[in-house]
């Protein structure tokens, strides 16, 4: 896997990440992106990879597999957290 083909999803504006994914097939020519993202940013994921799919890349990319896990860490006040990802690969038709 590519890390540069990797789209963390955070607090950024919502467009930057869609144009994110776009410029990833178009401009790079890349031809899987994975979107990734942790917790509350779930299913902002989602929205992003639906919006890329279906208003801006109509026809050109699919999913291709959806990962889901959790990743266990210690908090800044030292408990044990167990927090929820995702990744979705997009591949080009």
């Amino acid at each position: 896997m590519n890390e540069d083909n990797s789209i963390f999803i955070g607090g950024k504006p919502f467009m930057n990440y869609v144009t994110s994914v776009v410029v990833q097939f178009t401009t790079k020519g890349a031809q899987e992106v994975f979107v990734k993202a942790r917790g509350k940013f779930i299913s902002r994921a989602v929205d992003i990879v639906e919006v890329a799919r279906k208003r801006f890349l109509k026809d050109q990319i699919k999913i291709k597999d959806i990962l889901i896990d959790s990743e266990e860490f210690k908090n800044t006040e030292g408990r044990d957290v167990r927090v929820s990802t995702i990744e979705i690969v997009l591949v080009k038709m």
